[in-house]
């Protein structure tokens, strides 16, 4: 796919976050790690990949605002566009040595979505999409999402919270319907390569909730573009609003979503 002049941007800045990243992975035993809250984790390398997005996007566009998982919000000259980015995405992996993890970068204009960008070092799997030209896969390969219409040879994904999230009791009525119903749900711990999984068709849907903005901003549009069907878990939900959004191919999406609604 030939991508604009912002996406390019985009996935040089990921790389470049992304060699740090796995250096620092190679030797996570030796990071400085502290609290930001039970069961959320911080590193020195969160710190310095956020450096690094925030240098190479910021250099090239001074006028966009940010929003970063790490840093303050940046109000831009430019008030219709703004940097949306998670630098580390999978931290609990990350420091646990578990290579599933990834580097997600979106750009909003006016409120929407228009391009983003799902890196994940470990495996070397760049996936981006931009509003209307489809979804991608390093270089070349087109992103479609599954076509399977049988929800019980369907895998899905979710986050299961944790330390005493306020949503678990609703997650955990949520599987005691799903699994008996489907092939599987896993837990890998990443939101945004759940989706991108959507995307690719490795998974067959996903759904969460108490999601933030910089989660989700690119791996949203990036399933949308592999046509993926996306919703908030409730149907007057905004999914990038309130962080709570069901996703899945579009001859699934109907039975799966009335599962995670209870209905």
């Amino acid at each position: 796919m030939q991508g604009s002049a912002n996406l390019n941007i985009m996935i040089k800045a990921a790389r470049k976050a992304g060699r740090s990243l796995v250096k620092d992975f190679r030797e996570v035993e030796n990071l400085q790690v502290s609290m930001k809250g039970a069961g959320d984790f911080v590193s020195k390398a969160d710190y310095a990949a956020e450096k690094i997005l925030r240098d190479e996007l910021m250099g090239a566009r001074p006028t966009y605002g940010w929003l970063g998982e790490e840093s303050e919000e940046v109000a831009g000259q430019d008030p219709t566009r703004r940097w949306v980015v998670d630098p580390l995405d999978g931290t609990t992996n990350f420091l646990h040595g578990l290579p599933h993890w990834c580097i997600s970068i979106a750009l909003e204009h006016k409120g929407q979505i228009v391009s983003g960008v799902v890196f994940d070092p470990a495996k070397d799997e760049m996936f981006y999409a931009e509003k209307g030209a489809g979804a991608w896969l390093n270089d070349s390969k087109r992103l479609r999402v599954s076509g399977r219409s049988r929800m019980i040879e369907a895998v899905f994904a979710t986050g299961v919270p944790f330390a005493a999230k306020k949503t678990l009791p609703a997650t955990l009525q949520d599987l005691a319907r799903l699994m008996p119903e489907c092939a599987g749900v896993r837990r890998w711990g990443a939101a945004a390569l759940d989706l991108a999984y959507v995307a690719a068709g490795r998974y067959d849907g996903y759904w969460e909730r108490e999601l933030k903005l910089w989660d989700i901003a690119a791996g949203t549009l990036i399933a949308q573009e592999a046509g993926a069907l996306l919703e908030g878990v409730r149907k007057d939900q905004d999914p990038l609003a309130s962080g709570a959004l069901v996703c899945a191919n579009n001859q699934l999406f109907d039975h799966f979503a009335r599962i995670i609604r209870g209905a």
